[in-house]
């Protein structure tokens, strides 16, 4: 090859780089074009190949050409690069400012904590006041301050989660109002909310659930108080004023005479049934005396409620497990509600 020849090609190869430079419209194609022209196998390194059959004396001049063409080729791409870099940013910015934003999903109260809260609402409206209390307890003030002998069934080990030193994950939040009369005098009114753990796990029962436990201590409170308390709540959480309701005889170690509470319900197909919703009862001279309470002044009642039971009735779910699948299709369910 002779130099003009070399330099034909040259020509040739620097016409056609900077039409395909020019033309090319994104980062990729731009690489490609690189590595065409200056890549280990490109046309350019072919020709810096033949300088060496070249006559001596044509070599030098041959040589400045090649050199000239690399660089105007890397200045050719090194300003189409920024100049395609330049436009991809300003489309990136160029948006309208008045476009509503995508519509974004907005978390709720739990079904479980708005019930709760409506029960709070109702029973601090009757002059209870919330209080609270350790999770983690004691033998003493779980079981022992509320009259529950060491025989008792719900001392056992399937029933409850026992730590060490004598520590429990509490089964009930009575022992909140054990604590409360061991620090305060009569008269006392309060309600204690919160977490309680059993080993039980099947569609009506969950290992941890939620109670709200009632407590009035005064002089001269009686059963009939008791009574009328459950009736006002009850009817007030369930938002009817002609919900039958009746008491039954039983038994707890903490209060006497106990009995459970029961509402009619009635199912889809008009079927009356009644249904367990709380325990209750006057508290147990034996509590009374545990914390320093002279029973034959004073006297007082108690009452129990779960939760997730009075979720179920009051939204119609049949299975307690549901509310804590963190299934989003069910929980959205009860995002607007006003409950």
């Amino acid at each position: 090859m002779s130099g003009n020849s070399l330099k034909n090609n040259l020509a040739k190869v620097l016409k056609e780089a900077t039409e395909l430079i020019q033309n090319t419209s994104n980062l990729s194609d731009l690489e490609k074009i690189r590595v065409q022209f200056l890549g280990k196998k490109s046309l350019l390194i072919k020709l810096m190949k033949s300088l060496s059959s070249l006559d001596p004396s044509e070599k030098a001049a041959a040589g400045k050409d090649l050199n000239k063409a690399k660089v105007k080729i890397n200045s050719l791409l090194a300003n189409k690069k920024s100049s395609l870099e330049n436009n991809s940013q300003s489309k990136d910015d160029d948006f309208d400012l008045s476009m509503p934003g995508k519509a974004s999903s907005i978390g709720s109260i739990h079904p479980i904590t708005k019930i709760m809260n409506l029960a709070i609402q109702i029973l601090e409206s009757l002059k209870f006041e919330c209080v609270e209390g350790p999770e983690i307890e004691d033998d003493y003030h779980n079981f022992t301050a509320l009259n529950i002998p060491d025989t008792h069934p719900a001392r056992a080990m399937h029933d409850t989660f026992y730590l060490e030193k004598s520590l429990l994950l509490r089964t009930h939040t009575s022992s909140v109002q054990v604590r409360t009369m061991d620090e305060n005098k009569p008269p006392i009114r309060i309600i204690a909310p919160g977490k309680v753990y059993r080993k039980d796990s099947d569609i009506t029962h969950t290992p941890m659930f939620h109670q709200i436990e009632g407590l009035y201590v005064d002089q001269n409170v009686s059963f009939a108080n008791l009574k009328s308390i459950i009736n006002i709540f009850l009817k007030s959480f369930f938002e009817k004023d002609d919900l039958n309701i009746r008491f039954r005889p039983s038994y707890f170690p903490f209060t006497e005479p106990s009995a459970e509470v029961d509402i009619e319900y009635i199912d889809n197909k008009g079927n009356r049934s009644w249904l367990e919703i709380l325990g209750c009862g006057m508290v147990h001279p034996n509590v009374l005396s545990m914390a320093n309470i002279d029973s034959s002044i004073y006297s007082g009642y108690a009452f129990g409620l779960g939760v997730e039971r009075l979720a179920m009735l009051k939204l119609g779910i049949t299975d307690l497990r549901l509310f804590y699948e963190n299934d989003l299709r069910f929980l959205k369910q009860f995002q607007s509600s006003k409950t």
